[in-house]
């Protein structure tokens, strides 16, 4: 096999680094804005997120033509957040319960787990920023701190891995991600965390720290298990619905994982009445 010219591949690289920040440009503010706003209008946009990924999930492990499957297991997700946005907040996770129920009853029997296991992915992308953002007192701080550390440590990884190179990460899984960048992700996102959180209150700076360097592994960590269910599966990309950055599964794969740990770690601490408040106070 010939190798593909270095220019042009340098040249679709710079293409595709152009289209990353274009997307990045357009999606970053829509993401700060439902933040701010909070609500029905930051549920929403969760809610499509979340059943953005679904969609790309179900057509990755069983094909696009299960369309029954997916309005079912669709609709629990829909479901439960309009129900998160009523404050009922374990009657939302029933309803992913019955999402996975669903999938167990239309899915075809040697995809079954991975269906399931779908709807868990997409409806822990949904409720657990719900679940923080719906903190009245420390929500938006919250979400502003994961989008500062998810987004850093893709920045910071991106670049310092390929300008530092280096020993593979995980080559089986991810051939292009290394240690260097990953080392760099944790330090950009343990820089950006007081800077941020500073501008909602004071907060113990050490816990902050901890946070913000347990949460970019995380991230990291959620970025490679992407990479490993679509390895499973022969798939490059979880779609094409993003120029530049592929499928919404694949720009959200980090803030999942983050997400989804920062919510566990203030649900243990706060409850449900104040989450973001068990994260962030110590």
């Amino acid at each position: 096999m010939v190798d593909a010219d270095p220019a042009a591949q340098m040249q679709l690289s710079m293409n595709n680094l152009v289209l990353r920040i274009l997307s990045a440009v357009v999606l970053a503010p829509l993401a700060i804005l439902a933040a701010y706003q909070g609500g029905w209008a930051f549920v929403l946009f969760w809610g499509v997120a979340a059943i953005a990924v679904l969609w790309e999930w179900i057509t990755i492990v069983v094909g696009p033509t299960h369309r029954l499957m997916f309005l079912s297991c669709g609709g629990a997700i829909a479901i439960a957040g309009f129900v998160a946005w009523l404050g009922r907040p374990v009657v939302a996770i029933l309803m992913v319960g019955l999402g996975g129920l669903a999938a167990a009853i239309f899915a075809p029997d040697e995809r079954r787990m991975w269906v399931t296991a779908g709807i868990g992915y997409a409806g822990a992308l949904l409720l657990a920023p719900v679940f923080l953002r719906a903190d009245d007192i420390f929500g938006f701080a919250v979400i502003m701190l994961l989008f500062a550390i998810v987004w850093t440590t893709d920045v910071f990884a991106y670049f310092a891995g390929r300008a530092l190179g280096g020993p593979k990460l995980l080559p089986v899984v991810s051939p292009k991600k290394t240690w260097s960048g990953a080392v760099a992700g944790v330090i950009g996102a343990a820089l950006v965390a007081l800077p941020v959180t500073s501008l909602f209150g004071s907060f113990n700076q050490l816990a902050i720290i901890i946070i913000a360097l347990v949460l970019s592994v995380v991230s990291q960590c959620g970025d490679l298990f992407e990479s490993w269910v679509k390895r499973q599966f022969g798939a490059k990309d979880s779609s094409h619905l993003i120029p530049g950055h592929g499928g919404v599964m694949d720009r959200l794969d980090g803030f999942w994982a983050a997400a989804f740990v920062a919510c566990v770690i203030g649900l243990a601490r706060g409850g449900f009445d104040a989450p973001a408040r068990g994260l962030l106070q110590w």
